[in-house]
């Protein structure tokens, strides 16, 4: 820690947390801290929160305090997630360290749009710790059974437009999608996430995010880059119909009634599973109310899939915009594997886990 970070937490709480002692001065008790040894000890250096003044030692070559001076002695790779208020981090001095950071071979930890110590708000909060962990967990990763695979996946809802203010969607958050990718990410994979309409954020270097709006949108997306894909994973909720006319001005209420024509939206799973080649693998999502079985069955066959995720609003704390989810895998072939209800994290694995398994009994 820097003598500044002790202003904020003491070095108490993280040596109570962390069961290990906090280094803070180049000696204590007249022992000499020995930053070379810790530097050159580490695997990994995270450096979290990076304020404007040690990104400036760092840039700068500087050892002023025991953080730097361990900076730079270290020979193993360095994860930085910037902090600083909005125009600190805007500044151009500030900037051209990063830069100069970076071209060291440092990565940098993008930083989050919110609220700041100074009250104001925009640019320069330090990345949430989950969203460190993502990385330092993606560094770590021992486990690259998807290295070099192309794999693409969409998750979140999709809005059709009713007119310039309303639309037809659904409840999708896009949670288990994006554990997808993660989990995808985190085994070597380079993942295309196409990603409908969600407050949700994602900041991972081994993930390509495209946003979209609309069904047509998604299927646009997923056309262009499907080619290209390994493995494909159909998440998002996309909706089933659109308005047949879309509105210029806003509709105003006039009648007590109000009809609008609807028109099938183009089937994204199924026209993709059309023309699959026998080197791709394609997996399907079921949200299903009744009949669940039988539904995802149906879908299985007709969307040319090789297997489908089923999960039930009939089972608590499963389906849309909760942190859980409880899921039954089929697949083509006809094995069942019910899971318990689990975080969408843990979904995620065992859900990507069984897409390892499938690709290591076709080789």
């Amino acid at each position: 820690m820097t003598e500044s970070a002790t202003k904020f937490i003491s070095p108490l709480t993280l040596s109570t947390l962390s069961g290990k002692p906090v280094i803070i001065d180049w000696e204590k008790s007249g022992t000499w801290t020995n930053h070379v040894e810790a530097g050159l000890w580490a695997d990994l250096m995270v450096i979290a929160p990076c304020t404007a003044n040690t990104l400036a030692g760092m840039a700068g070559g500087f050892g002023h305090n025991l953080l730097l001076g361990c900076y730079l002695s270290a020979k193993c790779p360095v994860i930085i997630a910037p902090a600083m208020d909005l125009d600190m981090w805007r500044h151009p001095a500030v900037k051209n360290n990063l830069r100069l950071v970076q071209s060291y071979g440092n990565q940098i930890i993008p930083v989050g749009n919110g609220f700041l110590a100074s009250g104001l708000e925009g640019d320069g909060r330090m990345a949430e710790p989950e969203e460190i962990l993502d990385n330092i967990h993606h560094f770590f990763a021992k486990n690259l059974d998807l290295k070099n695979k192309n794999v693409l996946i969409t998750a979140g809802p999709t809005f059709e437009a009713i007119d310039p203010v309303r639309f037809i969607g659904n409840h999708s958050s896009g949670k288990m999608g994006i554990e997808l990718a993660k989990s995808c990410a985190n085994r070597g994979a380079n993942v295309t996430l196409i990603l409908g309409p969600t407050s949700l954020t994602l900041e991972n270097p081994s993930i390509k995010v495209e946003r979209i709006q609309s069904a047509q949108e998604m299927y646009d997306a997923v056309n262009q880059c499907f080619e290209q894909s390994d493995i494909a994973i159909f998440a998002a909720a996309v909706a089933d119909y659109r308005p047949a006319t879309v509105s210029q001005i806003k509709i105003k209420k006039k009648d007590d009634d109000l009809s609008i024509p609807l028109v099938k939206t183009i089937d994204i799973a199924a026209t993709i599973g059309a023309k699959k080649s026998d080197k791709q693998i394609l997996v399907g999502f079921a949200l299903e109310t009744n009949d669940e079985i039988i539904n995802a069955n149906s879908k299985l066959h007709k969307k040319n899939l090789d297997f489908i995720v089923l999960n039930s609003l009939a089972d608590q704390g499963a389906g849309f915009k909760h942190d859980t989810n409880k899921v039954t895998i089929i697949d083509s072939e006809g094995t069942k594997i019910d899971f318990p209800l689990k975080s969408k994290k843990d979904v995620a694995t065992d859900i990507i886990d069984y897409l390892v398994s499938k690709i290591k009994m076709d080789v």
